[in-house]
């Protein structure tokens, strides 16, 4: 009885990243109920994940199938350890060419030579998940990426921005090395690169904002205006939602209060987990539906502690 305890525990644990209270939650924008909840450790990995992805042009599908391979390697975390030199959120091996120690427990660039290998295979966006991942991993348990699939699905639409105010997190703060506008600005270009962040125009606000008091904003905001110029040729309000969903999704590592965008916001500690309708009533339309069309204005706005 003891050792069946001591093996749930150790089960909970793995597949919740370690955290008691998963803390973030996405939910089906299809109206069925269907929900994933994880902890802000494995969001903001998520997010990396789908960011790295979008950046280089990949697919939704292509963001599914490694979310779902993360799940099944790391759940979603940056391990440092694994069956003989694997490591990191894709298990990869230092000694099969995937990269040094180093480089392969960096999450972004993990991301990307998964990315890499991915495209490499033929016909990838047709095929079964399972056989999709298995091409670029070459698992022991092959079959094992399967049943992962519908949370990645669920995680693949909100973070990249095919469903609009879907993802949520607690935003309870965590030990962080650097918080604050600067913070955020560095972390959208380890995940976003430099090109997006520049092609954004992001700036840190220093004077009040419209839809938010001074008090709150003075100094604390990173505006990223998101136009048919800065979505590197996605849908705008699709480019949107995945950067309002990446800020919630990093909120708790980056002490991120509040995030606004098309007429909807998310603020840190509702119990409800909810996106709700702004104080302006939806002064910023456009993206609204997460995949709203044409050349229209919208920024979305990433209100940190400090």
């Amino acid at each position: 009885m003891v050792l069946s305890a001591i093996a749930g525990y150790v089960v909970v644990q793995y597949v919740s990243g370690g955290a008691g209270d998963p803390g973030c939650r996405v939910v089906s924008s299809e109206g069925t109920g269907t929900t994933y909840e994880f902890s802000p450790e494995q969001a903001v990995n998520a997010a990396t994940i789908a960011a790295v992805g979008t950046d280089r042009g990949m697919p939704e599908r292509a963001v599914t199938i490694a979310l779902a391979t993360a799940l099944q390697e790391s759940a979603l975390r940056n391990l440092d350890h694994g069956d003989r030199d694997s490591l990191g959120l894709f298990q990869q091996r230092p000694s099969q060419g995937w990269g040094t120690p180093q480089e392969v427990t960096d999450p972004t660039y993990a991301a990307d030579i998964f990315y890499e290998h991915l495209a490499k295979v033929p016909d990838y966006t047709e095929l079964p998940l399972t056989v999709a991942a298995q091409r670029v991993q070459r698992s022991g348990y092959p079959e094992a990426y399967a049943k992962h699939e519908p949370d990645a699905t669920l995680l693949a639409a909100a973070l990249t921005g095919t469903s609009a105010a879907t993802l949520t997190c607690e935003g309870r703060p965590e030990t962080a090395t650097a918080t604050g506008p600067d913070a955020v600005r560095a972390a959208l270009v380890r995940d976003f690169g430099r090109n997006a962040l520049e092609e954004a125009g992001a700036e840190v606000d220093t004077a009040e904002a419209a839809d938010v008091p001074a008090a709150e904003t003075s100094g604390r905001t990173v505006t990223l205006p998101v136009t048919g110029e800065t979505t590197a040729g996605r849908d705008i309000g699709e480019r949107g939602w995945q950067l309002a969903h990446w800020a919630v999704a990093n909120a708790s590592a980056l002490h991120i209060e509040r995030v606004t965008y098309a007429g909807r916001e998310w603020v840190a500690g509702n119990t409800d987990s909810k996106w709700r309708a702004t104080r302006t009533g939806g002064t910023e339309a456009a993206g609204a539906s997460g995949s709203a069309a044409g050349s229209g204005t919208s920024a979305v706005r990433i209100v940190t502690a400090r």
